[in-house]
């Protein structure tokens, strides 16, 4: 996709290879750095070099971050002289691409389950009717919470963060983004419409959310969701002052 679209906006495909190299190799040590740093950073104290072995423990926030930052460090690097219209349509670039790559995420996590949430009884819940599960929740659930579903395990489950996830970006996000790409005129910041869509929903799935560390009653993600959406609120308005300013002078 990102080769496809790049040559569209007469980007070279040697370029684009090149900047994927860069995005997977940042994303994965941004994911493993996250992850350990922010949910198991007692892990670290007991075996140092877990923070080398980037397969374990991966987190969607770490893959952004390390990924904008590859970005930046590519442009930076090995494209010293793009002009800031041209920076901003490789950002673009990414930002429209990324989604259709997080559910492929999202699909793992889901037929693994290792986002589980709290227990309900609602169609969609993974059941805990195999021992399989029962197992597998053991690890995540308080021992007063099991020894609850002994005898009601027909209609109980727990919720399934990463599927919810899942089902948010390939029947809400991804359309959405499809659709504008093919009716606007103009290409729109998808790096901002991601922001736009995609933190709220994932700070309020958080709060279903029973193994995940928090620090003052917020899970990691949703600290990052939280300045994701300062940060463009702020940003925003800063933009509206220079234009009114701009506009005044003018008059």
């Amino acid at each position: 996709m990102l080769k496809r679209r790049g040559a569209g906006v007469g980007i070279n495909a040697g370029i684009i290879e090149r900047l994927f190299s860069w995005l997977l190799v940042g994303g994965f040590i941004g994911a493993h750095l996250f992850a350990v740093l922010a949910y198991y950073p007692g892990q670290i104290a007991e075996d140092p070099w877990i923070l080398l072995r980037v397969w374990e423990h991966l987190s969607s926030f770490g893959g952004m971050i390390g990924g904008e930052i590859a970005l930046l460090l590519f442009m930076n690097k090995t494209t010293p002289g793009l002009s800031k219209s041209d920076r901003m349509q490789f950002l673009n670039l990414v930002a429209f691409v990324f989604p259709f790559a997080l559910a492929m995420g999202r699909v793992g996590c889901a037929v693994v389950h290792d986002h589980p949430g709290r227990l309900t009884t609602i169609p969609v819940a993974v059941s805990l009717q195999s021992e399989a599960s029962l197992r597998f929740v053991s690890v995540t659930f308080d021992p007063q919470s099991l020894s609850s579903l002994q005898s009601s395990t027909r209609n109980v489950g727990f919720h399934d963060l990463g599927l919810y996830e899942l089902f948010f970006l390939v029947l809400v996000l991804i359309p959405v983004f499809l659709r504008i790409d093919k009716r606007a005129k103009k290409p729109p910041s998808f790096g901002m419409l991601f922001l736009l869509m995609y933190m709220p929903v994932r700070f309020l799935l958080d709060f279903l959310r029973i193994a995940d560390a928090t620090y003052a009653g917020l899970t990691p993600a949703q600290w990052m969701c939280a300045v994701a959406l300062i940060g463009f609120a702020v940003s925003y308005l800063i933009s509206r002052r220079s234009l009114i300013i701009a506009d005044a002078g003018t008059n």
